[in-house]
């Protein structure tokens, strides 16, 4: 009764989140290039025989730009809309196109992969909930704001990858374009600090025992000062960052809140069973 979780990349230039049991796996989205990902699992000792799904959020690149060469290299079934499909412009193997549907629950071996939609400036966009067992783990970013879907979803995890974007002083400070900014806080857009704190003081559930902060900006957000912010706020739950420009550790979810971390997820990854050969 547990998942291991990990994120490859989170943030503007990419993003990639790893969830599964000891037996199988998934990736919420692949905005990284497949030798990265595959370089990133092999540091974590994650095999990639073991993924069974690629989950797409919506089209943006940093979210799908390693979806067709590491979905064609490894077989991976790859569940997205037909919108999300249509307007990214991926080409894939038709005989890996599988579809999901929001608010309903989608089997892959013994996970359960919920999808429900989200407000972002995007064709279809969905952010997903990953349960085994008994334990369940979010990825909630690129979130115009907190809509009632993403909190009752929310309430329903174990840890979660949680988007803090943007803190609202930097960003109005910043050099920005004032489109550019509009974009950002919107409501069509990404959550501030400030959206991301109060989700997480006001309707973390007790049995929470890990959040990650992700999809932080580069120019208007500072790791340092997002997690200060969360962490005197978090009581037992443990607080990490999602790293925009590495991958994280391997966090082992058991559904008790303040469970020491990290461990890797077995089994280990064997470099005899891949020949890596990039273009």
């Amino acid at each position: 009764m547990s998942l291991f979780i990990a994120s490859l990349n989170s943030g503007s230039n990419g993003n990639c989140y790893y969830v599964g049991n000891t037996e199988e796996a998934i990736l919420v989205d692949a905005g990284i290039s497949c030798k990265e990902i595959e370089l990133r699992m092999k540091r974590l000792g994650l095999d990639p025989a073991r993924l069974k799904a690629i989950f797409i959020s919506h089209e943006h690149a940093d979210h799908i730009r390693g979806v067709p060469a590491f979905s064609k290299k490894y077989q991976i079934p790859v569940y997205i809309t037909p919108d999300t499909l249509r307007f990214g412009g991926l080409r894939l193997e038709k005989q890996l196109i599988r579809s999901f549907y929001a608010h309903s629950a989608t089997t892959i071996g013994g996970l359960s992969v919920a999808a429900f939609t989200k407000f972002h400036d995007a064709a279809d966009p969905y952010s997903f909930t990953v349960s085994y067992k008994g334990i369940t783990v979010g990825v909630f970013t690129d979130l115009g704001i907190p809509c009632e879907s993403f909190i009752r979803h929310f309430q329903q995890c174990h840890a979660a990858f949680l988007e803090a974007n943007y803190d609202e002083e930097m960003l109005n400070k910043g050099g920005y374009p004032y489109y550019l900014k509009q974009r950002i806080r919107g409501g069509k857009g990404h959550l501030s600090n400030r959206q991301a704190l109060e989700v997480f003081t006001k309707h973390r559930p007790e049995f929470m025992s890990h959040v990650f902060l992700a999809h932080l900006s580069k120019n208007n957000n500072c790791p340092k000062l997002v997690e200060t912010l969360f962490r005197a706020q978090a009581g037992t739950v443990q607080v990490a960052i999602a790293s925009r420009d590495k991958e994280s550790e391997v966090i082992h979810i058991t559904g008790k809140p303040g469970a020491t971390i990290p461990v890797p997820a077995p089994p280990v990854y064997v470099t005899p069973q891949l020949q890596f050969t990039f273009a």
